[in-house]
């Protein structure tokens, strides 16, 4: 899969069949378009193109009010790329593309850039400058710069629309279950291992810390986990801490700790992805160390118990 970034990359493109959107979590409803994009440029014999943002469009316009982002863009690429898409170019969002007006965006990034034959959104797609842009001034474009709009309805699961929002509220009350419904896997945070002050190796759990790049996190607490390790096929079993470790540290600072079972072999370095299966229970903070170690103790037991295959 290529990726191209910036605002005007190494255009123009020969024609390809595009999807729009953030994709963050690339949920079942992403990949609802993301299968009309597929199999829409194999029958046309063209490729297969995602555009995107980075960073996402409430992270430009309110940082403070902007939710906690389900994926990491590297993350995301990867489930782009495991979803059979051929090309995804990421547009910085910045001042010059959010006040391009709608019409201007399609001219120069459909048409002049990627020589659209066809874009695949869903129909509540808005863009431009304002969200002026809609479905409706799509269809009109696409008879005169010669694309097909293929506008696709939302998709539900058990009667609810599926969305970033509502996989990030059912993460955010520890309904793991219901968030891999909606995502149609495992909810997973990927990152390289870095040092950490090595405390957990000396309460006898020796973890693998990974700075999570994000602004907020959807998950808080203590979770019964599977991990993969890069150039690795197996997931092995660990019990995972996110958050700021109030009784150790306190720092503010959200970090992933993951304790491997029965993995003694050093990290660092390696890149991690961690599928989050079980919620354990809120972290919190102990009077003391010792009680701290206890808590470690039955965290762990419980999620091997979760993890029985």
């Amino acid at each position: 899969m290529k990726v191209y970034h910036g605002l005007h990359p190494h255009y123009p493109h020969p024609g390809c069949v595009v999807t729009i959107g953030n994709f963050d979590g690339v949920h079942r409803g992403h990949q609802h378009l993301l299968q009309v994009t597929r199999e829409t440029a194999r029958q046309r014999g063209l490729s297969a193109l995602v555009m995107t943002f980075e960073p996402l469009p409430m992270e430009f316009f309110r940082p403070e009010q902007a939710p906690a982002r389900l994926s990491r863009l590297r993350e995301k690429l990867c489930l782009l790329r495991n979803y059979g898409m051929d090309e995804v170019w990421v547009l910085p969002f910045r001042k010059a593309l959010a006040c391009m007006s709608a019409q201007a965006f399609i001219e120069q990034c459909l048409h002049q850039c990627l020589h659209a034959r066809a874009v695949v959104v869903g129909d509540d797609f808005r863009f431009g400058h304002g969200r002026e842009g809609d479905i409706a001034m799509l269809a009109e474009a696409g008879k005169l710069y010669g694309f097909d709009l293929l506008a696709q309805p939302g998709q539900c699961k058990a009667g609810q629309r599926i969305s970033s929002t509502a996989v990030r509220q059912a993460l955010t009350e520890g309904r793991l279950a219901d968030a891999e419904a909606l995502l149609g896997h495992p909810y997973v945070m990927a990152g390289r291992v870095i040092h950490g002050n090595k405390l957990g190796r000396k309460l006898g759990f020796p973890t693998a810390n990974i700075a999570l790049g994000r602004m907020r996190s959807p998950l808080h607490g203590i979770y019964a986990v599977e991990v993969g390790i890069e150039g690795e096929d197996i997931h092995r079993p660990a019990v995972a801490s996110l958050g700021t470790r109030p009784t150790v540290d306190g720092s503010g600072r959200t970090l992933l700790e993951v304790h491997l079972f029965d993995f003694n072999r050093p990290l660092y370095g390696r890149h991690l992805q961690v599928a989050f299966r079980h919620y354990l229970r809120p972290e919190k903070h102990f009077a003391d160390v010792q009680a701290l170690i206890e808590q470690m103790h039955i965290d762990a037991r419980q999620a091997k118990d979760l993890l029985k295959p």
